[in-house]
């Protein structure tokens, strides 16, 4: 009896030791393995930090960047260094056909450029956009005035008739046109003959004005 329960007592000893064993060997071999694993999504962690952040860079400074091409673009939209288009208005105005008999004023068959500037005037008080007159753009550097038999703008002769395009509505554009002095026109028009049109016009193409050459000036530094 005795020795039946020795022998049973060291069967579940020999069991024992083998589960133990087994775990022994389990721990032995998983721990490191998860140890691994763990270290290597932390470094995927980090990694994929690192790329957000570029990312992050990237799309900042592509921001700033179109952001500073639009501003470029503002600026030398603004200067009158880009062609425009679109919606509008068409001016024209031509000299009389007639000629002066016996003590008349030859000039009252004439377009003048006080006309012309007061136009101009009255298309940038409603809201025009771009302006240019026989294809010369109109900048904050553009002279209108008389030479003669011919009228000169940005130092060029223009001669009749003159052709002027404003991009803006083209009903407020019509309408400051009427307030300051269209009318007026239209008696010289119906009095001497000159021309005076006015078109609607959706697709008008206004040119690019040229660079003006600095020789004197230079931007004044911030803090000055």
């Amino acid at each position: 009896m005795a020795s039946v329960l020795l022998g049973f007592l060291f069967i579940i000893l020999i069991k024992a030791q083998g589960v133990a064993g087994s775990q022994v060997s389990l721990q032995e071999t998983a721990v490191p393995s998860l140890i691994k694993t763990e270290q290597e999504n932390q470094q995927l962690s980090t990694e994929n930090e690192k790329i957000q952040q570029e990312l992050l860079k990237y799309a900042q400074g592509q921001s700033a960047s179109a952001l500073l091409n639009q501003q470029v673009q503002e600026a030398r939209m603004n200067a009158g260094l880009v062609a425009l288009t679109g919606q509008g208005i068409r001016i024209t105005l031509d000299d009389s056909t007639r000629v002066a008999t016996g003590d008349e004023d030859p000039n009252i068959y004439l377009i003048h450029e006080q006309y012309i500037r007061e136009i101009l005037n009255a298309l940038w008080n409603g809201g025009a956009e771009a302006i240019a007159i026989n294809g010369q753009r109109v900048t904050t550097f553009t002279e209108v005035f008389c030479g003669g038999a011919f009228i000169q703008i940005n130092g060029t002769r223009q001669m009749p008739p003159y052709v002027i395009g404003a991009i803006g509505d083209s009903y407020n554009l019509s309408a400051a046109l009427k307030f300051y002095g269209w009318d007026r026109l239209g008696e010289f028009q119906e009095l001497y003959g000159i021309t005076r049109k006015l078109e609607v016009i959706n697709d008008v193409t206004i040119p690019a004005g040229k660079l003006r050459d600095y020789q004197y000036a230079e931007p004044l530094k911030e803090g000055s």
